[in-house]
């Protein structure tokens, strides 16, 4: 094919950059064996002659032992891996038989594996650099190895040459239909035809070792080290072995960014090249079905990204994670589908098998899958504790939009009660206030809420402090759970701030809202409620009452109690009378 052609045209260009950066690292050495050997069959002699020798025979050595660091450090760097939960083939056969039938259409090996990752997106992850030198197969013989059809790959170990893993995006395996995710991996599984070729894979292996040299030059540590016992005192022999490491890894940094630049526009076409050729051997397989694969998947990142932020954020901070994530998208897209003219129509696929009936146990996947999206995307803990426990969505108004509203409402007055009282506050006059509603509007409606504001944000601030130096505490070393990381156990990446820190503005206006909720709960008969695209809600007499923000900005920004007087006499709130809190 023409694309695996330009692909390979490709590859052989950086492995010529790779060629031309060891030629440059063996020429002094070449000069040197030639003055050498000069000297001593007497071609080459003199007083001159011998000193420039031997400076070259020492320049050699300096070279030799520089490009053996890099080279030392590029092999040894291990490359980052994205964050997946691993699906082993007996806990997913009927996953793997379509994959294996998929790839055996497009004439393809087969993956080695299969994984999912918390995110809408699939693609191929080459994982041999994981293997070499490991003294283990792992996940690679679950297609048969090399009964698979992927030639083996010139110079490295027959292990090293299994196919990558397919990672599938877990919000598909809930939403989609089976036939739809086939579609959608036609072309992702396609690529690993190209992942086959020898110069190629060796292409994407020296560029993965060079940016995985960058990153160690740029921490400042040896390739060796993976994350822990970073933290505890350093000897003194430590330090003086880092302030000697220290220049050595900013040169292997140097030359490992330079070797990038000089491969970062063969690299991009020789990608560009390997998508083609998959998306062209792909056509024949599904091409029409694959049209309507791809507008699921633009619905299914809108619902996963209201998912995420209306609904799993809130419970996150409260240190719940919500245990059916995937199975909360469906919710939440067929809610979408149900106001979205766009959308209209698409949950009537619903009818037909979904994806995740692959699996043996979705509720065991989906349940890792929650966990691990709680952990690149807010950083809790790796597994469950008193602090971080699940939360099924059943439980989820009572477990965490109550508990939302009355922490964000007894933070309020404690404010409340630092400040000085305003002269109109009367019900102050006899020591600690209650907690009433009517408290918080005529404080607001007298103005200060800048004051308020701010204050809020500062206690939020120092108990999330208190919280991170509580977990960091009472943390134990122990061995990381491949369940809720990667295949070789190594931590998952940063985390991912799903949203900006909220302004001091907007806390108040949701310390405000939650003192009304809880007000109503407490006074008005109404209830806690969950909303699947925008998470917390008040339910009145059974029904979403989604008119309640308007007249809570009036208050914050302008001190006009008016409309929220107005909203609560409607439905029924009394303003007197306390409310509980935690």
């Amino acid at each position: 094919m023409a694309g695996e052609d330009a692909a390979r045209t490709r590859a052989l260009a950086v492995l010529r950059i790779r060629g031309a950066a060891l030629a440059v690292a063996l020429l002094p050495a070449a000069v040197a064996v030639v003055l050498l050997v000069g000297g001593a069959t007497g071609r080459i002699g003199g007083a001159g002659w011998d000193a420039l020798r031997w400076a070259v025979v020492a320049g050699a050595l300096i070279v030799l032992l520089l490009a053996g660091g890099v080279a030392a450090v590029i092999a040894r760097a291990r490359p980052a891996v994205s964050p997946t939960v691993p699906v082993a083939e007996q806990a997913a056969p009927e996953l793997y038989r379509m994959v294996r039938d998929l790839a055996g259409r497009l004439q393809v090996p087969a993956p080695s594996a299969i994984e999912l990752t918390p995110d809408c997106d699939s693609w191929l992850e080459d994982r041999s650099h994981r293997r070499r030198g490991s003294g283990r197969d792992g996940p690679a013989t679950a297609f048969g190895g090399a009964a698979s059809g992927a030639p083996p790959l010139r110079g490295i170990p027959r292990r090293a040459s299994q196919a990558p893993v397919l990672v599938i995006g877990s919000p598909f395996m809930w939403w989609m239909r089976v036939a739809e995710l086939r579609a959608l991996l036609a072309p992702v599984v396609a690529g690993t035809g190209p992942s086959a070729d020898p110069d190629i894979a060796a292409a994407r292996r020296f560029v993965r070792g060079l940016d995985a040299a960058v990153a160690v030059a740029a921490q400042g540590a040896a390739p060796a080290v993976t994350g822990g016992g970073r933290d505890g005192p350093r000897a003194p022999g430590a330090a003086l072995a880092g302030l000697v490491r220290r220049p050595g890894l900013a040169f292997i940094g140097w030359v490992a960014r330079l070797l990038l630049r000089g491969c970062r526009g063969h690299v991009a076409e020789m990608e560009r090249a390997v998508a083609a050729a998959a998306s062209e051997r792909a056509q024949a397989v599904d091409y029409g079905l694959r049209i309507v694969a791809q507008e699921q998947v633009g619905l299914a990142y809108a619902g996963w990204d209201r998912l995420l932020t209306r609904v799993a954020l809130p419970a996150w901070r409260m240190g719940r994670w919500p245990s059916r994530l995937d199975a909360g998208v469906v919710s939440a897209l067929t809610e979408l589908s149900r106001r979205d003219r766009l959308a209209e129509g698409f949950e009537s696929r619903l009818g037909e098998r979904p994806a995740c009936d692959l699996l043996e146990e979705p509720g065991a996947v989906d349940e890792a899958a929650s966990l691990l999206a709680a952990r690149l995307f807010h950083g809790g803990p790796s597994r469950p504790g008193p602090d971080w426990s699940p939360v099924a969505w059943e439980e989820y108004p009572e477990e965490v939009v109550d508990r939302i509203w009355r922490s964000e409402a007894a933070r309020l007055h404690r404010v409340l009660d630092e400040l000085s009282p305003h002269p109109s506050d009367t019900r102050l006059s006899d020591g600690p206030a209650k907690a009433t509603l009517a408290r918080v509007l005529d404080r607001l409606s007298q103005g200060g809420s800048e004051e308020l504001a701010a204050r809020i944000s500062a206690h939020q601030q120092r108990e999330e402090r208190e919280e991170r130096e509580r977990d960091a505490a009472s943390a134990t070393p122990a061995a990381p759970s491949a369940t809720s990381f990667g295949p070789d156990g190594e931590p998952p990446a940063p985390v991912y701030e799903l949203l900006p820190p909220r302004t001091g503005r907007e806390l108040l206006t949701d310390h405000v809202t939650a003192m009304v909720c809880c007000a109503a709960v407490d006074t008005a008969g109404a209830a806690p409620g969950l909303d699947w695209l925008d998470g917390p809600t008040l339910l009145i007499g059974g029904a979403r009452r989604s008119d309640l923000a308007r007249p809570v900005l009036r208050l914050v920004e302008h001190g006009d109690a008016g409309p929220l007087r107005a909203w609560l006499t409607a439905v029924g709130v009394r303003l007197e009378k306390p409310v509980r809190l935690v």
